[in-house]
């Protein structure tokens, strides 16, 4: 019988999910906006925030997946 219950993931999968998710979404935005440059300029447009931000956000959501893929909470 106990056999018969399903396994919970750990909340730290799905934060990693919604990581991977956003970082996608900055990134991408990152990227249009190298290429299509907004009128506001700001001090450090240059250097692309939006594009480093949204790999790290992203890195840190393939961090959290991976390290909790297996890890299942009775």
């Amino acid at each position: 019988m106990n056999n018969d219950l399903k396994k919970m993931r750990p909340i730290w999968f799905f934060v990693g999910m919604m990581l991977l998710t956003i970082g996608i979404i900055v990134l991408l935005s990152g990227v249009y906006y190298l290429f299509f440059p907004s009128n506001a300029h700001t001090v450090l447009a240059h250097l692309h925030p939006s594009l480093w931000w949204g790999f790290i956000i992203f890195l840190a959501g393939i961090i959290f997946l991976v390290s909790n893929r297996n890890v299942t909470v009775d």
